[in-house]
Parts: structure tokens; C-alpha cells; sequence
């Protein structure tokens, strides 16, 4: 909501009074995201992989139930040890296949497709985008929850959670491996089978009615991102899925930031707005400013949504037709960094599709006459993430925490 209220400034429909109002009342206790965002979607798929209690997703931060279960944690924890019951033994690629799934049907972060990375790759399971098109994609949003929707965190809490959305995919047969094991040594079809749902099926809504048909990642590939780049559908507009429109090109986010507001930007509702280095190692860091806000000569139009593509993050609260994790990134050399003002550009999510509209000797010459950025030897850590970071593909993880190591306790130091 936050983000609309800023584009509503931007367009003069309503008063920065207006909206210091609101946003001083939006987050109205402790706790995480109240709405489907980035530490409520890792909530949820730290429950769909089974590495939490059930019900620990969803309930808020300052009821009573939340010390309960986290008092539950703790012995529960004591008691994995006496078991010898391992993360090795839970987060199994099965249990990945079931979070994506589950991501699908809450209408989950993109932030989730690094995430869920980086851990199988710290795990040892093989994880790839492509398996988010395998298991996520044709899978109904059902949570009805800002920003995809209409309600809040705590109000899915009361609707029954992610056991509740847990047993509508069970009973449809839409949980991947319904055997696969939790933490609680239960599998988490037992877990949910019988889990109750309330609220006339309006939070958490029935798979016949869902708010999109097909809320799965949607994983694009082509010339302009030969390892890959995603978008959230149950966040995008509808008739943007299928768009072919001239770029806007922004170098950086301080140029973003220059130009977007400036009356003689050549920008219409068609364009699309494209910024480079703003990946893990071109910000560095890979900061949540995919989703670029719209020109303000445009929002004063009525104009609400834009195609818009970047190497960058974006919160999980945000929302819009907005292609993100372009790998490999343009500061890495990936073809993002040769697309010009005005080249066009086609997007299509049903097949997956993102393509700068460009001769293939053209592209190969852009390319050639690349020239590596400059990085400044910083030192210290940042020069340590810049030169060991992953790709947005491969989970933004430094290169040499991938894969176990095991449990060995090294020998005292004194």
C-alpha cells in the first residue's frame, strides 16, 4: 500500500499529509511485514520446507501464541538432537519442490527464488529456475493478501495459516511430495490434513477462485538474459504479460533518480523502463529498487503500471509488471548493459520470454565493445562480496559457502 500511497504523491491525487498520515498507521505492533512480503514469504517457506513448527509462518508478533510456539521451538530443538534429526534429513529437494509450490499459491516474494537458492546450495540440493517453472508454474494464487490482494498478514493468521493453505493443495493433490518430513518428525501431509480453515473462504480462497489462475514465479529467458530473470505475476497487470515497447534506459539508480521525474523525459505509457547496475556486484549488494517508480507526468495521466527491467531486488511488499534478477547482471557483462535509448524490447511471460529486438551481430558487436566497469578497491568486505558473489541465478551466495561442510567442532585454540 505504501507504494501506491508515494505514486498517488507523485500524481497530486493526494497530499504528502495525507500520506504521512497513513503511513504512520500501517505497521500498528512489533513484528515483520503485515502484508505477503519478503520475511513473511521466508516465514512461509521456512514452514513449507518443514524446518518450523506449523502455524509459526503466520502468527503475529505480539500474541501470545507466538511465545508459545517459541517456547514449543526450543524443546523441540533439544529434543532433534537426542533424535539425531538433521536439516540434512528435511530440506530435501522434495521439500524444496513443495515450497515453491507453496510460494506459488501465496503469492510469494521474488526474493524467495535467491533465497531458496542460496540454501540448497549451502544444504547440497540441486536447485535451478527451471524448476520453478516445472512445479510453480500453472498453480492458482489462493491467498488473498496485499500486495497481491486485498488483506494482512494478521488476518490470514486468523483464516487458518499455511496448514490451511497447506490442506486445500493436500485434498487437490497439489502438494509435490506430501510425504516429505518436518521438523516435528511428522510428514507435512499429517501435519495439515486435517488443518481447520475459517472465514467463508475469502482469505484464503478456494482453487476454483483464485485471485490469479497462474501465480507462479514466472522465469523469463532470452538474449537479454541468457541465465534468467523473473517477475511476479499475481503483482503484475494482466495486459502488460505480453508487452513490446521502446526502452528507457537508466545506467544507475542515481540516474533513475535524476531523469524519471524530469518533464522532457521521452517516456508514454508503452515504454519500458530499463536500469543497469544495480545487481549484487554492480550496486553492490543488490538492493530492492526493481521496482522503479513510474514518471510523474505519466501518474498525473492515470497511468498505473510500466514494464519495467533491471539486475535489481525488490521488496516483496512491492507490486507491478516488474522483471527482476536479470542475469548475469549488467556489471558483470551480462547483455543488459548493451541496451540503449529507444531499442525495442519484447516481453512475453507465457513463453517465458525476454528479448532485446536487436540483429544478432548488432548484439555481439554491443558486446565486444563492452568495456569491464571500474571497480574502486574498496577493501575490506565489500571488496570481499564483490569479487566471491554469486549471480542472481546461483542465489547471490559467495562462492565458497556453497555446498556442506558438515558438523566437525574444530580443536580448542587454547
Amino acid at each position: 500500500m505504501v507504494w501506491q500511497l508515494s505514486e498517488q504523491v507523485k500524481a497530486g491525487t493526494i497530499t504528502i499529509d495525507d500520506f504521512l498520515a497513513a503511513e504512520g498507521g500501517m505497521s500498528r505492533s512489533a513484528g515483520t511485514c503485515n502484508t505477503m512480503g519478503t520475511a513473511s514469504t521466508m516465514a512461509c517457506m521456512a514452514e513449507a520446507l518443514g524446518t518450523s513448527l506449523p502455524h509459526n509462518a503466520a502468527i503475529p508478533a505480539v500474541d501470545a501464541r507466538r511465545y508459545v510456539l517459541a517456547h514449543m521451538s526450543g524443546m523441540r530443538a533439544v529434543e532433534m538432537v537426542r533424535e539425531d534429526l538433521k536439516l540434512s534429513k528435511i530440506l530435501t529437494k522434495e521439500a524444496f519442490e513443495n515450497a515453491i509450490r507453496v510460494n506459488a499459491a501465496i503469492g510469494g516474494s521474488t526474493n524467495a527464488v535467491i533465497h531458496l537458492k542460496a540454501i540448497a546450495g549451502r544444504i547440497g540440493v540441486e536447485l535451478d529456475l527451471d524448476d520453478w517453472t516445472r512445479i510453480g508454474r500453472g498453480m492458482p494464487t489462493i491467498v488473498d493478501l496485499q500486495p497481491s490482494g486485498r488483506f494482512l498478514m494478521e488476518e490470514f493468521y486468523y483464516a487458518g495459516g499455511l496448514p490451511a493453505v497447506l490442506r486445500r493443495l493436500g485434498e487437490a493433490n497439489l502438494i509435490p511430495n506430501p510425504n516429505a518430513l518436518t521438523v516435528n518428525g511428522k510428514s507435512i501431509g499429517e501435519n495439515t490434513k486435517d488443518a481447520p480453515i475459517y472465514g467463508e473462504d475469502e482469505v484464503i480462497r478456494t482453487l476454483d477462485n483464485p485471485i490469479r489462475a497462474d501465480g507462479g514465479i514466472c522465469v523469463l529467458r532470452g538474449n537479454l538474459a541468457p541465465l534468467g530473470a523473473v517477475l511476479k505475476p499475481s503483482a503484475a497487470s494482466a495486459e502488460l504479460m505480453q508487452h513490446r515497447g521502446r526502452a528507457v534506459v537508466f545506467e544507475n539508480f542515481d540516474m533513475y533518480k535524476a531523469r524519471i521525474n524530469d518533464p522532457e523525459l521521452e517516456v508514454d505509457k508503452d515504454s519500458i523502463l530499463v536500469m543497469k547496475n544495480c545487481g549484487p556486484k554492480g550496486y553492490p549488494g543488490m538492493a530492492e529498487v526493481g521496482n522503479m517508480g513510474l514518471p510523474a507526468k505519466l501518474l498525473a495521466q492515470g497511468v498505473t503500471d510500466m514494464v519495467r527491467i533491471s539486475d535489481a531486488r525488490m521488496s516483496g511488499t512491492a507490486y507491478g509488471t516488474v522483471v527482476l534478477h536479470v542475469a548475469p547482471e549488467a556489471a558483470a557483462g551480462g547483455p543488459l548493459a548493451t541496451v540503449k535509448e529507444g531499442d525495442w524490447i519484447e516481453l512475453d511471460c507465457a513463453t517465458g520470454r525476454l528479448h532485446l529486438d536487436i540483429p544478432d551481430a548488432e548484439l555481439a558487436a554491443r558486446m565486444a565493445d563492452l568495456q569491464p566497469p571500474q571497480q574502486l578497491l574498496v577493501g575490506g568486505y565489500r571488496q570481499l562480496y564483490i569479487d566471491h558473489v554469486l549471480q542472481a541465478d546461483q542465489g547471490c551466495d559467495f562462492d565458497f559457502l556453497v555446498g556442506c561442510r558438515g558438523a566437525e567442532v574444530p580443536r580448542h585454540s587454547h
